[in-house]
């Protein structure tokens, strides 16, 4: 798909790709890919070589992927919020021959870091990691410009590493998740047949893997603003087709009266029936939810309807998608177990590994057929009075009406037990009586795995997709029972 994209792009196209203050057509960007490549080949780089990229989302962003895929140059994504620490272990590994860097990017690592770090972003001087180029305005203190090159080389043809995605790890031991371009390909290819976008109509959702499947089928792109008053603009004025945000992002707009339309999907983190629900109310045709990974992306999805008919225990994630394959994981007693997948989508290794055919999630699961349901994170299991509590089995049962997440953590006990407390994050303005009042046939219903204490507060959230943090959960449940 992205050669597809690639090859569709062509300069002197004046129809939309980009939508913002902004349109930035499909000329436009094939101009500002090709410029990019032409430049860094001028710079040296050559297929199968690495290039570190921290631009902030938008049309230099996404030219300088194409660019670097054009060339079949494997691309290294430096996430600001991972810490410079772990960032300079990371990119150790990737050693990348150059980084692409706008000038944003180089102020977090340099005189604007302190205020960074108050947002949690933080980057390592990148003149350490390998030489720098800034792209687009520059600052003083910033790199020297990409400057043009001549022409760019020749496409590339062929398969090999397309880019390194770093996901969990340490300083000691990094970790980094490798696509190949046919494995990213047919994940992109999937994200497509999932999404159906129609030439022309726009989308709303600033991830690559939104961008790429959208802009492929011809249809324009517009980043989602991030303030909800600015979203809801965006959907009046756009009435896009589909729209892709994540759950906390979705929270927020639904928390704000943004109204929906078309067909809504979100994933990167839990997304319960009563949020799509909600999505539904709100006047999306269609709301989904989708279960990927950075391994495999996207590897089920499941549409509201469905999901809220499901009745049994666990998280309802659907059925896999075409070409993805599930397994659990050998010696699993009875129809629940660690989840394996596999696909021409899976990525093809972890960075420094060697290849592999199944990918272990670290996800609770049980199969029936293609239909997978969740359980929770093997690492979050609870163990109480000898027995274990996995909290996706019972997380989606505690989203009654008033409630906008809800999680289930283990506290140590002063026996050496676990106590297990539900901390529940309602809606604004609902009635805590009736939402205490509605989580009671739930809690009788969980019997053994049953909370020991339920105790209204916001969940807190972490990571790029803001996903529960369990860990800061637990310190929460903690601090308040010595209150």
């Amino acid at each position: 798909m992205l050669d597809e994209l690639t090859a569709g792009l062509r300069p002197g196209d004046d129809t939309p790709a980009l939508l913002g203050r902004r349109t930035v057509t499909r000329g436009d960007l094939a101009e500002l890919r090709d410029v990019y490549a032409g430049a860094l080949h001028a710079r040296g780089l050559r297929p199968g070589d690495t290039v570190g990229v921290a631009v902030r989302p938008g049309a230099r962003a996404l030219a300088v992927l194409l660019a670097a895929y054009r060339m079949g140059v494997r691309i290294a994504v430096l996430d600001p919020s991972a810490g410079p620490d772990v960032l300079l272990a990371r990119l150790g590994l990737a050693k990348p021959a150059l980084i692409v860097a706008d000038a944003a990017a180089q102020a977090v690592a340099g005189w604007a870091a302190p205020l960074a770090r108050r947002a949690g972003l933080a980057l390592p001087d990148l003149s350490r990691l390998a030489p720098t180029v800034t792209v687009g305005r520059r600052l003083p203190g910033s790199a020297p410009a990409l400057t043009p090159g001549g022409a760019p080389p020749p496409v590339h043809d062929g398969d090999g590493d397309a880019v390194v995605i770093f996901t969990s790890g340490t300083t000691t031991s990094p970790r980094a998740v490798v696509h190949t371009r046919a494995g990213l390909g047919a994940g992109l290819r999937s994200v497509a047949e999932l999404v159906r976008p129609v030439r022309g109509e726009p989308i709303l959702g600033g991830m690559f893997f939104v961008l790429v499947p959208a802009l492929a089928s011809g249809a324009p792109v517009a980043m989602p603003s991030r303030r909800p008053r600015a979203l809801a603009r965006q959907m009046t004025a756009l009435r896009p087709q589909a729209t892709y945000l994540t759950p906390p992002q979705l929270r927020a707009a639904l928390d704000a009266g943004v109204p929906f339309r078309g067909r809504v999907f979100s994933g990167s983190a839990p997304v319960t029936a009563a949020l799509l629900d909600r999505v539904r109310a709100a006047g999306a045709d269609e709301a989904w939810c989708v279960y990927a990974l950075t391994e495999v992306f996207p590897a089920a999805a499941v549409e509201a309807t469905a999901k809220a008919a499901h009745t049994g225990d666990g998280d309802l994630v659907g059925e896999l998608l075409p070409g993805v394959h599930a397994r659990l994981a050998a010696g699993t007693a009875g129809a629940t177990g660690e989840l394996f997948l596999a696909g021409a989508g899976v990525c093809d290794r972890y960075l420094g590994a060697e290849p592999h055919e199944w990918v272990a999630t670290g996800d609770i699961a049980r199969l029936d057929g293609r239909r997978v349901t969740l359980a929770g994170r093997a690492k979050d299991m609870i163990l109480r009075r000898a027995e274990n509590i996995y909290p996706g089995l019972y997380e989606p049962s505690l989203h009654v009406p008033g409630v906008s997440l809800a999680v289930l953590v283990g506290v140590p006990a002063a026996d050496g037990d676990e106590e297990v407390v539900a901390i529940v994050e309602t809606t604004p303005g609902a009635d805590r009586a009736r939402v205490r009042a509605a989580l009671r046939e739930p809690l009788r219903r969980m019997g053994a795995a049953r909370p020991d204490r339920v105790l209204f507060a916001p969940v807190p959230l972490t990571g790029r997709s803001r996903k529960p943090d369990r860990a800061a959960a637990t310190a929460l449940a903690r601090s308040e029972a010595r209150r």
